[in-house]
């Protein structure tokens, strides 16, 4: 402080070498080490302190005294994301946004047109499922097959491999994380490895005097994961070898399974009311205890919420990362019977979709769980819904009326001919 009342009170005044006052003031702000300026190198080490001396002093100093970096970005950011958090409908990339008027989207923002009527199955579709490059869609029916459906640059979908060879309805298919391989499950039977390429059968999974009832892949694609109808889970390699298996109370007959992208998490239904959230390798349980029966549930693409279907119409959103904490209730869908299915979707998975037994698909805003629309078309159950993780506009349906049908945006310019082709149907919009 000395120094910088002598360079103010009494250099600065007299006006001469205005340099070397300069100078001067830039080693005040400066390690001692400068003081002696003399070569480009030591210009570098000054230019290097400098922003280094103002993070630190930002940490002692209020933001009142000293504005904090970047700020006024931060504040623009800000806005941008309290305007698409407060947008309904929002389901289309920032590069549309703008800071010169208040943002809104529209009701047309969300998939609601029926595109394509897909055909392939003789029976009830159970299950479906894009893959994770949004390439591939693949379907599950009580006609004991699956088929793998191939989405192409323009959207369209049409019929790659059928997959047969279950000698009871499939009722799962999971896809491993690099989409080139497929897992499908019969009911209480044996879980079969599909190449999507060739659509050959790679190996089949069975245990004797058991019949597995789920199916999931590990991240790295090593192993895959299956519960069992004596309530286990699992663990094989590619090649049939069972390597782990968790017993008791860990699945019932009809269960869903995932498995988190790092691998180490599984979760399953262990009670009619109750899922288990089991680290294998730090060999901890947790669960989430509902008062209703459990039906299905989900998994969010940043494994940090689970989207759990209950008996009572209800879906429950539940966050899973630390202490498990129910965030949401979805209501409006209809549900008796059957196995009803829901999905994360939309552009940051922003909305959630849910089959239904009335033969409409609901779809809810994700954080203020209204309901945006019920998409009249099928004429039986839905039973399970898919949002195309690489395209926010594309969403398709499972029904028992036999057909999926895949739904786009209203205002999309398809110029089609109705048609029937390789078991799909073309739409020009109307259900």
């Amino acid at each position: 402080m000395d120094a910088l009342k002598t360079l103010r009170t009494e250099i600065a005044p007299l006006c001469i070498k205005n340099s070397r006052v300069r100078e001067l003031s830039s080693c005040i702000v400066s390690p001692p080490k400068c003081v002696v300026v003399c070569s480009p190198k030591q210009d570098i080490v000054r230019a290097k302190s400098r922003p280094k001396l103002l993070e630190e002093l930002q940490k002692l100093l209020p933001p009142t005294i000293m504005i904090p970096e970047r700020r006024l970005e931060h504040l623009v950011e800000q806005a941008l994301v309290l305007q698409r958090e407060a947008c309904m409908f929002h389901n289309s990339s920032d590069r549309d946004m703008s800071l010169y008027t208040d943002h809104q989207c529209g009701r047309d923002q969300i998939p609601s047109r029926t595109l394509q009527i897909l055909q392939g199955h003789t029976d009830e579709v159970w299950f479906l499922q894009f893959s994770h490059n949004g390439k591939y869609l693949a379907s599950s029916s009580n006609d004991r097959s699956a088929i793998i459906w191939e989405v192409d640059l323009n959207g369209g979908v049409t019929l790659k491999h059928k997959l047969s060879g279950h000698q009871k309805p499939v009722s799962c298919v999971s896809w491993s994380s690099d989409d080139q391989q497929l897992l499908t499950c019969g009911v209480e039977e044996a879980v079969r490895r599909w190449d999507v390429s060739s659509g050959n059968c790679l190996h089949v999974y069975e245990k004797a005097g058991l019949g597995l009832v789920s199916c999931g892949w590990h991240p790295d694609r090593k192993w895959i994961f299956s519960g069992a109808n004596d309530k286990s889970i699992c663990m094989w390699e590619l090649g049939g070898k069972e390597l782990e298996c968790w017993k008791g109370q860990r699945t019932l007959k009809i269960s869903d399974l995932e498995v988190t992208s790092d691998g180490k998490q599984i979760i399953t239904m262990c009670k009619e009311s109750a899922l288990l959230l089991l680290d294998r390798e730090a060999k901890v349980e947790r669960y989430i205890e509902e008062d209703q029966t459990i039906t299905s549930f989900s998994l969010s693409r940043d494994n940090k919420f689970l989207l759990v279907n209950l008996l009572n119409q209800e879906i429950h959103l539940w966050n899973i990362e630390g202490e498990v904490k129910l965030v949401a209730k979805y209501k409006g869908h209809k549900r008796s019977r059957f196995v009803i299915r829901s999905c994360f979707g939309g552009l940051e998975q922003a909305f959630i979709a849910s089959g239904s037994e009335d033969s409409q698909v609901y779809i809810w805003h994700r954080a203020s769980c209204d309901l945006i629309g019920a998409l009249p078309g099928h004429s039986g159950a839905v039973n399970c819904v898919s949002w195309n993780p690489a395209n926010p506009h594309m969403l398709a349906s499972a029904s028992d009326d036999r057909t999926i049908r895949i739904w786009g945006l209203k205002d999309l310019n398809v110029k089609r001919k109705d048609c029937h082709s390789n078991g799909v149907h073309y739409c020009n919009g109307g259900t």
